[in-house]
């Protein structure tokens, strides 16, 4: 797949640019003012990774993903998790065929392309845990037998931070699958307007055409491992990863996982806006969806900062722009 894919002169970062600023525009039509959200998920799925929605219901969660779905033409699935969900009712299960006199796998709704996990710490640890393997590998086993995954599969997860009652909160194992995490936020004013207009009637999702297809989307990611990545850049985000190591209020920083996440999506996104190369500046945009929900913080008397919680900045994102704001960023020419 890799030769088929270099020895074609159209797949360029020109072509992953065009196609997300396909997708972008489709997905614009419904989700308004998220521009930024918009590219984050794409860079995301164009590195292979999963998203942590992270935000209070009514912002747009469920209708990103959906979005997201029909723009590609792929199949979209949506598990509500419940505190009864068991992981059987995510895989799938063997049931006996009395006509066929053999048991017979009926899929669950993993199997798909974009999974909508829907609150997903309202669901126990052993549910939520059913999710690591198909996550990270891929693929999915059932009573001893192992199924592949169709690609590209990517999980967005939604969860609502200020509600506690009834959830249970994701293990870091668990937090360290998801690629980024992302807060939607309330849409400024002018955008909450055309939301009005543009919904009042009929719902533009409806009406909703895709504009890529899966094959485009692995053509993409494909691409974007041949980003170049300088070794400046590179030891740039090896001084921000090990910032997060020595300061006093991280009890555990960024793993070495986490330093190739963050240098993997840079290079997607690099791809996105039509480059081959990655900047500085793709780092530090990146760091803080990266890295800050896969830290642990010592414990204080506040754990979270509640002023400006729409935008996403809780205490882990403040340490991390101190961090941004302490190490220094190089200039040079990064360009291959």
């Amino acid at each position: 797949m890799t030769g088929k894919v270099s020895s074609d002169p159209s797949c360029t970062v020109s072509h992953v640019h065009d196609i997300c600023e396909r997708i972008t525009a489709n997905i614009s039509k419904v989700i308004v003012g998220k521009r930024d959200e918009i590219r984050l998920l794409l860079s995301a799925m164009l590195t292979g990774g999963h998203v942590l929605l992270d935000d209070v219901p009514g912002t747009g969660k469920t209708k990103l993903a959906k979005t997201l779905a029909r723009s590609i033409d792929v199949a979209f699935g949506r598990i509500q998790f419940t505190i009864d969900l068991l992981p059987s009712d995510l895989t799938g299960i063997h049931f006996f065929d009395r006509k066929a006199d053999e048991f017979v796998f009926r899929p669950g709704p993993l199997f798909t392309n974009v999974l909508l996990a829907d609150e997903i710490n309202r669901a126990t640890a052993r549910t939520q845990s059913s999710l690591l393997e198909c996550m990270e590998e891929r693929q999915i086993t059932v009573d001893g037998k192992t199924f592949l995954l169709s690609a590209p599969f990517l999980v967005i997860a939604t969860q609502n931070p200020v509600e506690t009652q009834g959830t249970f909160p994701l293990p870091e194992a668990q937090l360290d699958r998801f690629l980024i995490r992302v807060s939607m936020g309330y849409p400024a004013r002018e955008d909450a307007l055309t939301i009005l207009d543009r919904f009042r009637a009929d719902d533009p999702l409806c009406d909703l055409l895709p504009v890529a297809c899966a094959d485009d989307i692995l053509r993409a990611q494909m691409i974007c491992t041949s980003v170049f990545v300088h070794s400046v850049v590179r030891n740039y985000l090896l001084d921000l990863i090990e910032a997060t190591r020595s300061h006093r209020d991280i009890l555990l920083g960024a793993s070495p996982r986490a330093s190739l996440s963050l240098l993997k999506t840079a290079m997607s996104y690099a791809a996105i806006q039509g480059r081959d190369f990655v900047t500085p500046d793709d780092i530090k945009t990146l760091f803080i969806p990266v890295i800050a929900h896969r830290l642990v913080l010592r414990t204080t008397g506040a754990s979270l900062s509640v002023a400006g919680y729409g935008r996403g900045k809780d205490r882990s994102s403040e340490i991390l722009t101190g961090i941004l704001d302490s190490v220094s960023c190089p200039t040079e020419d990064f360009s291959p």
